[in-house]
């Protein structure tokens, strides 16, 4: 079980690192405005969409985490139940700032706000 804490660890900063660095070194220098060109320079969406997709994807390595903490934490029992909580968390969450950073132009955000209802139902 310690290793898979150290992996939900890992997971952790590596989600961190990518979000802090990427900002720092890839997106921002992409969407600052003596930098941008094409889509880039016209759409305030494209911008938007770029930026949020990037962040999303530390959140989905930190839902991975939780679920690995999880397995290693609760008994056996309680394993199904945690998980099923953790990703209809991840995807609630994701679908809820996909519908607030895109103004809900981004159509992902019913897609990941179904697949939490989805993901929840079993625990009710």
């Amino acid at each position: 079980m310690t290793t898979l804490l150290a992996a939900a660890l890992l997971i952790f900063l590596l989600g961190a690192t990518h979000s802090w660095l990427g900002e720092r070194k890839l997106i921002g220098p992409l969407l600052s405005p003596e930098r941008r060109a094409g889509l880039l320079e016209r759409s305030v969406f494209a911008r938007r969409v770029l930026r949020f997709a990037w962040h999303l994807t530390t959140l989905a390595w930190w839902g991975f985490a939780a679920l690995l903490w999880a397995q290693a934490r609760f008994p056996l029992e309680q394993q199904g139940r945690a998980t099923l909580t953790i990703i209809a968390t991840t995807f609630f969450i994701s679908g809820f700032a996909t519908l607030i950073v895109s103004r809900g132009r981004h159509l992902a955000w019913p897609v990941f706000l179904i697949i939490a209802f989805f993901s929840a139902l079993p625990l009710l």
